[in-house]
C-alpha cells in the first residue's frame, strides 16, 4: 500500500508541479499558445492516423482504392480522413508560427540551445513523416512527389545510387516502396511524441522565454488557470479555423491530380508537393546544380541549428531590437515569396526569383543575423558613453 501511495503521490506531484503549479513568466502572450496547440495537433493526427490504418491497405493495386473506401463506405471515414488531411495543414501552420515566433523573441539564445535544437529535430521528423503520407493515397501526386524526391538522392557521390534503390526496394517506386513509406509513417509520430516530451522537459529545466527576454524569475506565476485559459482560448480558435477548412473546404489544400490513380506512363504537366514543402522546394529548384540544390535545400532547414551560435546580441527580444526586427519581416516575406515561387513552374522569371530569394534567405540567417548584433552593441556602447 505504501508503494502504491507513493506512486501516485509522485504522480499527482509530478502534474502539479510541471502543469498546474509550474512557474510561468506573467507577461507571456497569446504567441505562446502555439506549443500546446501543436500538441493538440499531434494527438489529432496520431488518433486519427490509427483509425485510418485499420482500413488503408498498403498495396499498389489496392491503395487508392482503400483511401475511396474510407470515404464512401466507412462509418464517418470521409470525416476522420479530412482531419487526418488537412490536420497536417494545421499542424504546420502552427509549427511554423511557433518558429517564426522564436526567431522574432530569441528563443534560440542561451541557455536554450538544445531546446531550440530539439525543436528542429521534431520539425525534421514532422517533414519527413508528411512526405510519406502524401504518398500513401497513391494518387498521381502521391506516385510522381515520391518518385521526384527519392531520385534527389541519387545526387549524393558514390552512394546516391544504392541509397534510391534501397528506399525504393527495386528500380522504380513500387509496392515495397509504399509498405516502407506506410510502415514508417505510422512509426515516426510516435518517435516525435517521444522528442516532444524531451523538448518540454528541456523547456521545464530552462523555464520559458517571455517577450520581454528578462529574467523568468523576476515575476512569475502558475500556469493553471492563467495560461490555461489562454492556450484554451488558442484551442478554439484553431478548432474554428480546422472546422472550416474540414467542411467547408476540405480540398482547399491539397492537389486535384491527387484524386487520379497513379499511373506510371502518364506524368503530371506540373509536380508539385504539399504547401508546406513549397519553400524549400522553391530552394530546392533555384541551384541548377542537382546535388548542389539537394545540399541547399537541407541546408535550409539545418541552418537554424546554426543560429545559438552565430548570435553575438546581448539582447534577446526583438521588441527592443528595431534593426532586427525590421530584417525579421523582411525574412517573412522571402520566405513566403519563396513558397509562392516553389508553385509556379520552372520558366523565367520565377527562376530568377527564386535564386534571389534562396540567397537572401540564407544570408539572414547566417551573416545578417551576427552583423545587425555587433551594429546593435556598437550603438549601446555609444549611448553609454
Amino acid at each position: 500500500m505504501a508503494a502504491i501511495r507513493w506512486t501516485k503521490d509522485s504522480i499527482l506531484g509530478f502534474i502539479n508541479s510541471h502543469i498546474v503549479d509550474y512557474p510561468t513568466p506573467v507577461n507571456l502572450n497569446y504567441f505562446w499558445s502555439f506549443g500546446s496547440t501543436a500538441g493538440i495537433c499531434l494527438v489529432i493526427q496520431i488518433l486519427t492516423g490509427v483509425f485510418l490504418a485499420m482500413h488503408y491497405t498498403p498495396h499498389v493495386d489496392l491503395a487508392f482504392y482503400s483511401v475511396e473506401h474510407i470515404m464512401r463506405d466507412v462509418n464517418n471515414g470521409w470525416l476522420i480522413r479530412y482531419m487526418h488531411a488537412n490536420g497536417a495543414s494545421m499542424f504546420f501552420i502552427v509549427v511554423y508560427s511557433h518558429i517564426f515566433r522564436g526567431l522574432y523573441y530569441g528563443s534560440f539564445i542561451h541557455p536554450r540551445e538544445w531546446l531550440w535544437a530539439s525543436g528542429v529535430v521534431i520539425f525534421l521528423l514532422m517533414m519527413a513523416t508528411a512526405f510519406m503520407g502524401y504518398v500513401l493515397p497513391w494518387g498521381q501526386m502521391s506516385f510522381w512527389g515520391a518518385t521526384v524526391i527519392t531520385n534527389l538522392f541519387s545526387a549524393i557521390p558514390v552512394v546516391g545510387g544504392s541509397i534510391v534503390e534501397w528506399l525504393w526496394g527495386g528500380f522504380s517506386v513500387s509496392n515495397a516502396t509504399l509498405n516502407r513509406f506506410f510502415s514508417l509513417h505510422y512509426l515516426l509520430p510516435f518517435l516525435i511524441a517521444g522528442l516532444t516530451i524531451v523538448h518540454l522537459s528541456l523547456l521545464h529545466k530552462t523555464g520559458s522565454n517571455n517577450p520581454l527576454g528578462i529574467n523568468k524569475n523576476i515575476e512569475a506565476i502558475s500556469f493553471y488557470p492563467y495560461f490555461y485559459v489562454k492556450d484554451l482560448l488558442a484551442f478554439f480558435l484553431l478548432l474554428a479555423m480546422f472546422s472550416f477548412f474540414v467542411f467547408y473546404y476540405p480540398n482547399a489544400l491539397g492537389h486535384s491530380d491527387n484524386y487520379i490513380e497513379a499511373n506510371a506512363l502518364v506524368t503530371p504537366a506540373h509536380i508539385v508537393p504539399e504547401w508546406y514543402f513549397l519553400p524549400f522546394y522553391a530552394i530546392l529548384r533555384s541551384i541548377p546544380d542537382k546535388l548542389g540544390g539537394v545540399v541547399a535545400m537541407v541546408l535550409a532547414i539545418l541552418v537554424l541549428l546554426l543560429l545559438p551560435l552565430t548570435n553575438m546580441s546581448k539582447l534577446r527580444s526583438g521588441a527592443f531590437r528595431p534593426l532586427y526586427s525590421f530584417s525579421y519581416w523582411f525574412l517573412v516575406s522571402i520566405f513566403l515569396i519563396l513558397g509562392w515561387v516553389g508553385q509556379k513552374p520552372v520558366e523565367s522569371p520565377f527562376i530568377e526569383i527564386g535564386m534571389g530569394s534562396t540567397v537572401l534567405y540564407f544570408s539572414f540567417l547566417l551573416f545578417l543575423i551576427p552583423l545587425i548584433a555587433v551594429v546593435e552593441m556598437n550603438l549601446l556602447k555609444k549611448s553609454q558613453q
